[in-house]
């Protein structure tokens, strides 16, 4: 990993603060260790932001928008397209940090970053795209139309699980809405963000772009409630678990801001005895196992009508066995470790707590040999029968924790769907079409998202991605999310000789 630590710009002790095209950090302020859960060994450390530093960075960021915003937007998506560029160029690189320094197999953190590429082409074409509506005015001799420009600040707190896609989403089409950004991402995930900010350096000093377009704050949770306190940034955009997005969006209410929460989900896939069911169970598998069950979109809850389970269960306890657990790095593995010892003590508590209220592991919920096991957050996938109305599984368990219940009517099965807190990612298998256009309809799926024949994992950045409920309601990425982080504004024109009121109201004097 040396190699595409020194490709990267990583060293021993990394400065955490960045306005984009400087530098700045001392250990004085205290430092954030980063340590591999691939191996449990310490990669690097990166300075945590101070209060002085932070309050220089909003600083900074102010000033930058008042040139950024004035800047037309298809010039804007000109620095966001060399931007993808040079991820192209990086991409097995950045992929290879992602695994080792969060723990996703190699492919995924392929994957994580071609969605930055992706995101970026996408805001690239909405720069030439931020339409507003035209309205025919009831007047006379009036023109009435809608635009959109910039917020300010874009402020976006990121979580472990997607240490630099998730930011993306956020960054690039802020900058090309006109507004600056400032990220503060996991502190278990320091050293992706530093990554993506010595790339995207390189790309603002070649345009001489003035600093503070683009800028990165590293700290634990008080450098969020500064963010969050902060009058100054009319956006936040928080990733992360429910309790988080709580104290953020209370924190943003309470000063009339905008906040964007993208936090649980506990997300289901119906099994109809229609469906395919060889097909399911890959979806099954990638959703429930992928990235070690540390999706906002895992697979946490299986709703099988009573005529395929047994049959569909046998399919799932033959499969388990054989997905390949080890080093993320490796070729053909397919489960990584959880993230940290904390998380598998989480799971070891939800495998317990499955049994304490009356449920039924049917397959693994243990954690690998210490022989197989370098950093001690090795676990393997948990298949436990369950209902619904438990209190673990009516809780997030950020593992690999799939939980399988019996339905009778497709009713019975979208009850259970809906019948969680959550509301973020839904899949249901059926090859009858009226299951499925009720799954999707008014009557169907709760969530932010309802697939059919598809998991609840693997979204496209073309399409609005979020939820309802405790999941926040925020969407980012594709489709018009780019309004959140533009103000609307109303405009209406006389060009005649006359002054008309609207509702046909008289005024005269």
């Amino acid at each position: 990993m040396q190699d595409v630590l020194t490709k990267l710009g990583i060293v021993a002790v990394n400065k955490g603060t960045s306005t984009g095209i400087n530098w700045t950090g001392t250990e004085t302020s205290g430092v954030l260790e980063s340590f591999s859960p691939v191996n449990g060994e310490k990669i690097a450390s990166v300075t945590i932001t101070s209060s002085e530093e932070f309050e220089q960075v909003v600083k900074t960021a102010l000033t930058a928008f008042e040139t950024w915003k004035l800047t037309p937007a298809p010039k804007r998506g000109e620095i966001i397209r060399q931007y993808g560029n040079k991820l192209r160029l990086h991409k097995e690189d950045l992929g290879k940090l992602v695994s080792w320094e969060m723990g996703k197999i190699y492919q995924e953190g392929l994957g994580e970053v071609q969605e930055m590429i992706d995101i970026c082409d996408f805001a690239v074409g909405l720069s030439r795209q931020l339409y507003g509506l035209t309205m025919h005015s009831e007047r006379p001799d009036h023109r009435m139309y809608e635009q959109w420009h910039p917020l300010g600040i874009v402020a976006t707190i990121s979580a472990f699980n997607f240490p630099v896609a998730v930011w993306s989403w956020n960054a690039m089409i802020a900058a090309v809405c006109g507004d600056v950004s400032i990220w503060k991402p996991s502190e278990k995930t320091p050293l992706c963000a530093i990554a993506c900010h010595q790339l995207l350096s390189d790309v603002l000093k070649e345009n001489n772009i003035p600093e503070g377009v683009f800028c990165l704050v590293n700290g634990d949770y008080r450098v969020g409630e500064w963010i969050a306190r902060d009058e100054r940034i009319p956006l936040v955009s928080a990733t992360g678990s429910v309790r988080m997005g709580k104290l953020v969006g209370a924190a943003v209410g309470a000063r009339l801001g905008r906040s964007l929460l993208e936090l649980g989900g506990n997300n289901a896939i119906i099994i109809s005895d229609k469906a395919d069911l060889d097909m399911a169970l890959r979806a099954v598998l990638f959703g429930a196992v992928g990235t070690c069950g540390q999706r906002c979109t895992t697979t946490r809850r299986l709703i099988i009508q009573e005529n395929v389970y047994d049959v569909f269960v046998q399919k799932l306890l033959k499969a388990y066995p054989q997905i390949p657990i080890g080093s993320p790095v490796k070729e053909g593995i397919l489960v990584g470790p959880l993230i940290d010892k904390i998380a598998v003590k989480n799971f070891l508590h939800a495998v317990d707590e499955v049994q304490r209220e009356g449920g039924n592991i049917l397959y693994g919920g243990t954690v690998l040999p210490e022989t197989q096991n370098p950093s001690g957050c090795y676990v393997i996938p948990c298949i436990a029968e369950a209902q619904n109305h438990f209190s673990i599984v009516q809780h997030e368990t950020f593992a690999p924790v799939l939980y399988l219940m019996k339905y009778k009517t497709i009713d019975e099965a979208v009850a259970l769907q809906n019948g969680v807190k959550q509301g973020l990612s839904s899949s249901i298998f059926t090859t009858n079409v009226i299951e499925a256009e009720q799954f999707l309809s008014a009557r169907g799926s709760d969530c932010g998202i309802a697939n059919i024949n598809i998991g609840t994992s693997g979204a496209e950045i073309g399409g609005a991605f979020g939820g309802e409920k405790e999941t926040g309601g925020g969407r980012e990425s594709g489709s018009d999310a780019w309004k959140v982080y533009m103000r609307r504004q109303t405009n209406t024109i006389n060009y005649g000789t006359t002054l008309p009121l609207a509702q046909g109201i008289k005024f005269d004097f």
